[in-house]
Formats: structure tokens, C-alpha cells, sequence
């Protein structure tokens, strides 16, 4: 009998405001649909209410994680909110959280843009296993990015999306066999740090009229490039490495879930790993590109339509802005609630 952490359920929440691509050609006056689809896999993209924040996104599909799994905002000992779009500089948007849901739990921000959200889960299980008073994690990763886009810029205008995705992790103390979280890889490779970001408002660049005036106000952009073979060159191997770790092949993972930036780098990693793509999900067709929010939304999308079974592994792999990486490992357990299309738990 071995203490581990299981994914007791899922949840997202994805703004009603939808903007597609030809709605965004009409606003820039420029052609770019089809090169998107044929080239990215984007068609669309949903942007949050004028009235919304980041925490509300989070708050909306932490609800519906806790409310799957059966469990009410008390039974949380510990909230981490992945994301670089917080509601304020400070205090950490958790916090927001917390109160919003009515929770009493400690809860804290994690941000390695949008690889934070497997980072945040190897950090709630890792608590799970080390300390037992730790029963309920809520991690979520939640994605207000359109807020820091220029909407004439069509490099970022294009790409970027909001949205929230979360899971509540669950302590099992019972466990007869290995089952829930199997281990996990983070990586970063530092020298690309400001190759793409929001560079302004922190204390390198602080949000003071005279910068602003030179720098404009923060928004999200593309500095300069890094290698396009990033992530076809470090998913494959990070993956590999971490499945070395329990004698596994890429073939026997049941699904892979990656960052949704770019269907054809899900693709060629696929390939790479010799791996059927009926064994990935994606979402950025619908739902564009919605970072730290963007791993646990396309889980919780490829539960929702029965693509994890019992027993399965599965895979998340993300990589965000610094350049920050992670691949996480876990096997689905048969307690894992199974949910459907409208949101309910079956």
C-alpha cells in the first residue's frame, strides 16, 4: 500500500465570445484563414467578457472540477493557479480564487507561462505524496491573454485565446498497484527569455508614463525568433527519457496531450514517437490558442468525449515562454470519474 495522486476529475470553462478567422480578416483588412488552418490548425478563438478576469475563468472550471469529483470548495487543502496573465501584479490571483469559491485552503500563483500548468501538477501531486495532510489539490491553469493583445498585430492577434482548464487531484492511500501519477520531467532553456513575452510592467520595464510612451502599454509580442524545431527536437526526447523511467514506449501511452500552439508540431512529434495520432486530442481548431489553460482544457475536452479509458496512460507535455518545458506521466485509475459532452458526471 503506497500513498499516490490521482486525477479524480476535470474541468474548463471556455468564454462565450467566439471570433473566427474570417472575422479577423474582415477587422485587419488582410487575408489569412487558410494559410492558419493548413499551417497552424486555428479557425477560431474565444475571448472573455468585458466583465470577466482571470480568476473568474478559474473559478468557473475549478467549480466544475470540484463539483464532478463530489467535493465542495471546504474540502480543498491547497489551490495553485498556473498562469501569466494574473488579475494583479500582486496579490497572486489564487488568492482571488480562493475567496471567490469560498475556500479556506492555502493557495498560491505559479507561472512558467504556458508550461505552468504541468509544472503546477507535478507540484500538487508531489505535495499529495509528501505530506498527508494534504488530501484535495485544485490545480487549474487559467488564460487571459487577449487582454494583452494588439488587435492590429496579426502575429498575436491570431494565435492567442482565453480560456481555463482544471483537475482536482485526490490523495490514495489504498492503492494495491501503480496507478495516478507516475512521474514527471521539467526542463528550461533560459537564453530565450525574451523571445516572446509581456515585457512591460514588471521591474525591468515598469508601467510608468515615460515607458509607456516609448514602449507602448503591456501587451503580448514576438521579440525575436527562436529555432522552429524547438519542440519537434525536445518533446520527443523529454517524453522518451520519462517513459524510460517505468520501462514504457511511447506506443504504450493512450493519449498524449501537448501544448495546442501548432496542430503540425503535435503532428511531427507524433510521428517522431511513431505514435497513431488517434492517440493525441486537439482543440486549438476551436478553441484557439490558450496557453497555460490550454493542456487541462484539451484533457478534460478528450475525457468528456471518451478518449482516456481505465487503465490508459497518459501524457501531457507542454512548453511555454522562457522557454519552459515539462511532460508529465500518469495512469488513468478506475475511480477516475467519467464525464459527458454536456458537462455532467456519468
Amino acid at each position: 500500500m503506497t500513498r499516490n495522486a490521482l486525477i479524480a476529475s476535470t474541468g474548463r470553462y471556455i468564454p462565450e465570445r467566439c471570433i473566427t478567422n474570417l472575422e479577423l480578416e474582415r477587422q485587419m483588412g488582410e487575408t489569412f484563414d487558410q494559410w492558419l488552418k493548413d499551417n497552424v490548425g486555428i479557425e477560431q478563438r474565444h475571448v472573455m467578457a468585458d466583465d470577466e478576469v482571470t480568476s473568474d475563468l478559474a473559478v468557473h472550471a475549478g467549480r466544475q472540477a470540484l463539483e464532478r469529483a463530489g467535493l465542495a470548495p471546504k474540502d480543498l487543502d491547497l489551490i495553485i493557479v498556473a498562469t501569466d496573465t494574473p488579475d494583479h501584479m500582486s496579490p497572486a490571483t489564487a488568492s482571488v480564487v480562493q475567496h471567490k469559491m469560498g475556500a479556506s485552503c492555502p493557495a498560491f500563483d505559479l507561472n512558467c507561462a504556458c508550461a505552468g500548468w504541468v509544472t503546477a501538477l507535478d507540484m500538487g501531486a508531489k505535495t499529495l505524496l509528501a505530506d498527508d495532510t494534504y488530501q484535495h489539490v485544485l490545480v487549474v491553469g487559467a488564460y487571459g491573454m487577449t487582454r494583452f493583445v494588439d488587435w492590429t498585430d496579426k502575429k498575436t492577434a491570431t494565435l492567442f485565446a482565453d480560456g481555463a482548464g482544471a483537475v482536482v487531484l485526490s490523495a490514495d492511500d489504498t492503492a494495491d498497484e501503480k496507478t495516478g501519477f507516475l512521474g514527471c520531467i521539467l526542463d528550461a532553456d533560459g537564453q530565450y527569455h525574451d523571445a516572446l513575452g509581456i515585457y512591460t510592467g514588471g521591474t525591468a520595464r515598469p508601467a510608468t508614463s515615460d515607458v509607456v510612451a516609448e514602449f507602448g502599454k503591456p501587451r503580448v509580442e514576438f521579440v525575436r525568433r527562436f529555432p522552429a524545431t524547438f519542440n519537434t527536437e525536445r518533446w520527443p526526447r523529454i517524453i522518451r527519457s520519462l517513459l524510460d523511467r517505468r520501462n514504457l514506449k511511447p506506443d504504450d501511452v493512450g493519449m498524449y496531450v501537448f501544448t495546442q500552439l501548432n496542430l503540425r508540431t503535435i503532428e511531427a512529434t507524433m510521428e517522431l514517437l511513431d505514435v497513431d495520432m488517434r492517440k493525441t486530442h486537439c482543440t486549438m481548431d476551436k478553441w484557439g490558442y490558450t496557453g497555460s489553460a490550454c493542456i487541462p482544457t484539451t484533457l478534460d475536452d478528450a475525457v468528456t468525449q471518451g478518449k482516456v479509458n481505465d487503465g490508459d496512460y497518459v501524457v501531457v507535455c507542454a512548453t511555454g515562454g522562457g522557454l519552459s518545458l515539462g511532460a508529465s506521466l500518469w495512469k488513468w485509475d478506475a475511480g477516475m470519474l467519467r464525464h459527458t459532452d454536456d458537462g455532467s458526471a456519468a
